[in-house]
């Protein structure tokens, strides 16, 4: 009866496609052993490569697979196989498709054994393929299968930080917002590993907070020099402190950004309107995500993490930064990019608070074992880290030779991972996906003047003295303070340097010649030098006791 039905669908068949149709049809539904089906996936399973550049015995055996696809596995049932590609290069060489010595050959070629797929950007293709419309044969996307595969390598490296720890990059081109990589997880082995982690929502800790003080910038609350006063305070019932539970009195906003103080942060938010804020990065296309949304407005613990969003949106979010406050959606396929090329976005924030974030951010400084910028000639990145509740999660973002790189590290399960910060777990991964993809390996970018002492015409570490120590941005501990203390050797490349703290001179040592500095006091201090010919450089540093 099977026979009989199987019958009537050939005629069926004949009836409404031609032979190439039929034959299209059976070579992409064929069995050919275990789950694969279609000549194509045998093809990459066994050979590892396409069918267009099969060999005789290759063709052969794939020939020979579906009359008995389980009996014939060369994996499993090697003499079988065998024998069966024999039979089929016998009728290759008496049809004249090939000669006898190809064939001959063609048997002595070794059996294969089943590979793995190919799995580059697993997460994302998966979902792309879900999301295509029926019938779409492939989807193009915009991802870099060489950069992809590189960086799958760095994930899986920085899983290592500790038991259960996952890893998620994004890499997106800022003008187009083309994605050009997205590792959704440390590898599909590892706790965790089949969650795409890109798309998880999960605290960004501070990584908000440029947003907070770009967005004051532009209702014309601050500027990046107005003071604020990093002390304790207590907004109705809600009390924060810093990370190291230190207060630093009056700070200017640049400082409180670049060394990610909390007060400052909560204050300004205070004053910008937390229902306000979220609406605004609402609306340029992030999703954020609070406990009890539905019953409670949203409070000050924005601006330290007490939200969920995924690292896609946290991506779109820096790239509007990189892109004079314009934001668009990331894009994953051509078509999506080609889009944004001509599409107007949505305003974020003004071009120049924009440029001001990106410009304090560069100044934060490298992780430990980098050399700063100004000694590598590279282009410094502009970063922001974010460490959650707990040690949870470990965010770095960053905009860098026109890129925005997001990074992730931490549990898929939301377990703590005392004592390891993003400074420590999450920004030099972000270091390391700059370097493969050469963000910063562009010239220096000149620093804005400012002003300084001694008659300093412009601040250029391009053409100016190259600030050696201490590097801009850098914590350095004090062993003491006073005149009486060891102090620190200012370092500089350059000729005829003279130095200044805050606009004070500092004096030469009489019998090293180095210029020392003593700090009066733990704090935030400015520190300039000069070379001959009136060129310059600064550093801002924060100096903490012993």
């Amino acid at each position: 009866a099977a026979k009989l039905v199987e019958m009537a669908r050939a005629l069926q068949l004949q009836a409404r496609l031609s032979k190439p149709e039929v034959l299209a049809l059976y070579l992409t539904l064929a069995p050919y052993g275990g789950n694969l089906e279609g000549v194509r996936a045998a093809s990459l399973a066994y050979f590892g490569h396409e069918p267009a550049s099969l060999t005789n015995g290759e063709q052969a055996l794939l020939i020979a697979l579906p009359q008995s696809p389980e009996a014939r596995r060369p994996d499993r049932h090697a003499g079988r196989a065998k024998s069966a590609r024999s039979w089929v290069l016998g009728r290759m060489a008496r049809a004249a498709l090939i000669d006898a010595e190809s064939a001959a050959e063609a048997d002595h070629e070794p059996l294969p054994v089943r590979r793995p797929f190919p799995s580059l950007a697993w997460h994302a293709a998966g979902a792309l393929a879900r999301a295509a419309p029926a019938r779409t044969a492939s989807v193009e996307t915009n991802i870099d299968a060489d950069l992809q595969r590189r960086l799958e390598r760095l994930a899986s490296a920085a899983a290592r930080q500790g038991p259960g720890t996952q890893a998620a990059i994004v890499v997106a081109e800022i003008r187009s917002r083309a994605v050009r990589a997205s590792v959704g997880s440390a590898g599909l082995d590892a706790a965790g590993g089949w969650l795409d982690m890109t798309r998880a929502l999960r605290s960004p800790g501070s990584a908000l907070k440029p947003f907070i003080y770009g967005l004051a910038m532009d209702d014309g609350l601050l500027a990046a020099d107005t003071a604020l006063d990093d002390s304790p305070r207590r907004f109705v019932d809600y009390q924060p402190e810093n990370f190291d539970r230190l207060f630093h009195g009056r700070v200017t906003m640049r400082e409180a950004l670049v060394h990610s103080l909390n007060v400052p942060a909560v204050e300004t938010l205070d004053r910008l309107g937390a229902q306000a804020f979220e609406a605004r990065l609402t609306g340029a296309g992030a999703r954020l995500v609070r406990p009890n949304a539905r019953f409670k407005e949203a409070g000050l613990a924005l601006a330290l993490g007490g939200v969920g969003i995924s690292l896609r949106d946290l991506a779109m979010l820096y790239a509007a930064l990189g892109d004079d406050g314009l934001a668009k959606p990331l894009a994953w396929t051509q078509a999506e990019a080609a889009r944004n090329l001509t599409a107007p976005g949505r305003r974020l924030m003004a071009p120049t608070s924009a440029r001001a974030i990106l410009d304090i951010l560069r100044e934060g400084p490298p992780p430990a074992g980098r050399a700063p910028p100004a000694l590598t000639r590279k282009a410094p990145i502009a970063f922001k880290t974010g460490t959650s509740y707990g040690f949870r999660d470990a965010v770095a973002v960053g905009v860098a030779g026109g890129y925005v790189i997001a990074v992730w590290t931490g549990r898929a399960d939301g377990g703590a991972r005392p004592d390891l910060t993003a400074r420590d777990a999450a920004l030099p991964l972000l270091f390391d996906v700059a370097d493969q993809i050469g963000a910063a390996a562009s010239a220096p970018r000149p620093i804005a003047p400012r002003a300084a002492p001694g008659g300093l015409r412009r601040l250029d570490q391009g053409s100016g003295p190259r600030l050696i120590f201490p590097p801009n941005g850098a914590t350095i501990q004090a062993d003491g303070f006073g005149p009486a203390s060891r102090g620190f050797a200012l370092a500089a490349g350059g000729s005829g340097l003279s130095w200044y703290v805050d606009g004070a001179p500092v004096p030469q040592d009489p019998v090293s010649g180095q210029a020392i500095w003593r700090p009066a006091a733990p704090g935030f201090y400015r520190i300039s030098v000069i070379d001959a010919d009136g060129r310059g450089a600064e550093a801002r540093v924060r100096v903490k006791g012993g």
